[in-house]
């Protein structure tokens, strides 16, 4: 009997233990499609599970981030979705590609035009992204999700280093280290940038050719000087001839 008591109350623990699990796990999240490395460009996926049995979600505003604003930002069109951008003025202005940008995005929102996610689906929100800074390891994009009972749950907070995650997280994007083409390096970049030994077999490839022109230059010139001293021989001989 008391074994049975045992194994029961294991059993119902463990339950407890993965549907905690499952609900903490089940949040708005953010992933790179690849990598996001700093200093480039990348296409990123929210990722919106719905939690509620009885309700849609219907809305999803993603805020980006102030410290690190981002120039260039697109959304790819979501069937049943309609998208609305929203920029704001900086108050420090970017420079990319030698060009000054005066706003960037501050804002990105999905609103359904039917259902919306329904009990027990997902659904993801594609972005390209970009510049990403290369002074940052993480961006944080705090997200509001909204259901079609007008429950608003504010994806907000942010992760403690070290800490628990916690209740309501915000969607955290990972930054990788830059990636060797990260500022656009060119292939006359890559040129000037070969080693010494190459450049100076280059360099001998060139001398090597000059010394056999001259060379060549050299031969052609003793040939030229001996036809023509054999060619004053044979005129001296011929006029003795003629005149004997």
């Amino acid at each position: 009997m008391n074994v049975s008591r045992i194994a029961l109350a294991g059993g119902v623990a463990a339950s407890t233990v993965l549907l905690l699990a499952g609900t903490a796990s089940a949040h708005v999240s953010v992933q790179p499609q690849g990598e996001a490395a700093k200093g480039g460009y990348a296409t990123v996926n929210f990722k919106v599970p719905n939690e509620r049995d009885d309700a849609s979600t219907v809305k999803l505003e993603v805020n980006f981030p102030t410290d690190h604003p981002l120039a260039s930002v697109s959304p790819q069109p979501v069937p049943g979705w309609k998208i609305d951008v929203t920029k704001s003025k900086l108050a420090k202005p970017l420079e990319v590609h030698g060009k000054k940008i005066n706003e960037a995005v501050s804002k990105v929102t999905w609103t359904a035009d039917g259902s919306g996610v329904e009990a027990g689906y997902f659904q993801q929100f594609p972005l390209s992204i970009g510049q990403l800074p290369e002074d940052a390891d993480q961006l944080v994009f705090k997200a509001l999700q909204t259901y079609s009972n007008k429950e608003v749950v504010r994806w907000i907070e942010e992760p403690a280093e070290g800490g628990e995650e916690p209740e309501s997280p915000a969607p955290v994007l990972a930054l990788t280290a830059p990636a060797a083409d990260a500022h656009g390096a060119t292939a006359a970049d890559d040129k000037s940038g070969e080693t010494e030994e190459a450049k100076e077999t280059t360099a001998s490839s060139d001398d090597a050719s000059s010394s056999g022109t001259d060379s060549t230059a050299r031969v052609l010139g003793i040939v030229g000087i001996v036809v023509g001293v054999a060619g004053v021989a044979f005129g001296v001989l011929a006029g003795r001839r003629r005149s004997a």
